[in-house]
């Protein structure tokens, strides 16, 4: 296996056609989010404890009322069949095997059926809210009677985002092979013979939900066209209707709707700019976090997503105040370029990078970790720049 993740992800640049690693990587528009995604945690600078006894340190934590190995969780990633044939069902494998959560998409290209059928680990929902209701409705059911136990209802796309690279690079749904397209997937056989080989990828629970069958169109507009976007904050009161487990709204960015979800009883927020996917030049996660933090009732739990790539980054957040990471591309690199080792590899890695800086920040517990192990200009460092 590879010594970092940066290998990982040459690896899957290598494996995957410029179509599928555009897809995985790209973000919207000229990329500024994206960018900034990264720069916010390099901005950040610890402060260590030194002469402190880390002979044992301890990672284990709790994540929506369930024990979690570490404060992280594999989150939801859509179309994850470009890159390996039963994509999810590696991802919950893996994920259950670090002790962590994995978050099932609603774009997921494996039934929620057969993801809980080969994992006995934590399963958490992540949820597109289409304008026919009943296919959310539908979706929930099928989850909870397998058991997924926390909600995570995504509300920044009520659009795609404006994404240059699916002009580039010739990628829609349905597909349309173009010669440029046939180039692609030509010149990288060993994607084709394990991957394309099966044809483009089916959106198979929203496909079951709705009612679609096999038509990857439909499926397609389902999740775009088709967005609510009328979904309005009075609608946690619907989700509470079909789901009796934690909800958590990822996709916010400003202390206000933070406050909003609160005032409506959801469990969670989940800060998060799609990895920068959606609005180009919207704030980082983490550079919100310290201010969310501040104005959150006890007992309310406050996630980040977007740009995590090192333990460290792990560690940053919690320091700031997040219950834990959700983890995007960085097993999803492993994962293109090794399947399921990949991204076993992948989160290995992750766990003896925070193991190791939590011994060097001499802070043996996870629990214990707070700002204090910060430079205490580190906040207004993440001030907007």
């Amino acid at each position: 296996m590879f010594s970092n993740l940066d290998d990982y992800r040459e690896a899957a640049k290598r494996f995957l056609p410029e179509f599928a690693f555009c897809y995985l990587e790209g973000g919207s528009e000229d990329g500024v989010t994206l960018r900034r995604n990264r720069a916010a945690f390099e901005r950040i600078t610890f402060e260590p404890k030194m002469m402190v006894d880390v002979t044992a340190v301890g990672t284990g934590t709790e994540l929506c009322g369930k024990y979690a190995a570490w404060p992280a969780v594999v989150g939801p990633t859509g179309l994850n069949g470009l890159y390996r044939r039963e994509a999810e069902e590696s991802l919950a494998r893996a994920a259950h095997r670090f002790g962590l959560p994995f978050v099932l998409s609603t774009a997921s290209t494996s039934l929620l059926e057969d993801v809980r059928q080969c994992s006995d680990g934590e399963l958490w929902l992540q949820l597109y809210v289409q304008r026919d209701r009943r296919i959310a409705e539908d979706m929930m059911a099928r989850a909870r009677g397998c058991g997924y136990s926390t909600l995570v209802l995504t509300v920044d796309t009520p659009v795609p985002g404006q994404r240059d690279h699916y002009a580039r690079t010739g990628f829609k749904l349905p597909l349309r092979w173009t010669p440029r397209l046939l180039w692609d997937v030509v010149t990288h056989p060993r994607w084709t013979a394990t991957v394309g080989i099966h044809g483009i990828p089916q959106l198979v629970n929203l496909a079951r939900s709705a009612g679609l069958g096999a038509n990857i169109e439909a499926q397609a507009a389902a999740l775009g066209s088709q967005m609510d976007m009328s979904l309005e904050w009075h609608d946690i009161a619907w989700l509470r209707r079909h789901w009796q487990g934690k909800i958590l709204i990822k996709g916010l960015l400003s202390v206000a709707d933070a406050k909003r979800a609160a005032q409506h009883e959801a469990d969670g927020v989940v800060l998060s700019n799609h990895g920068g996917r959606q609005l180009d030049g919207a704030p980082s996660a983490i550079e919100m976090l310290p201010h969310v933090v501040a104005c959150m009732p006890r007992g309310f739990e406050v996630y980040i997503d977007g740009g995590v790539r090192r333990g460290s980054d792990i560690a940053k957040a919690v320091a700031l105040g997040a219950k834990g990471t959700l983890l995007g591309r960085a097993p999803l690199y492993g994962l293109a370029a090794a399947g399921i080792d990949g991204a076993i590899a992948v989160l290995a890695q992750l766990n003896r990078e925070l193991e190791t800086c939590l011994r060097l920040l001499g802070c043996a517990d996870i629990n214990a970790l707070t700002d204090a192990y910060l430079l205490g200009n580190c906040v207004s460092a993440l001030e907007f720049e």
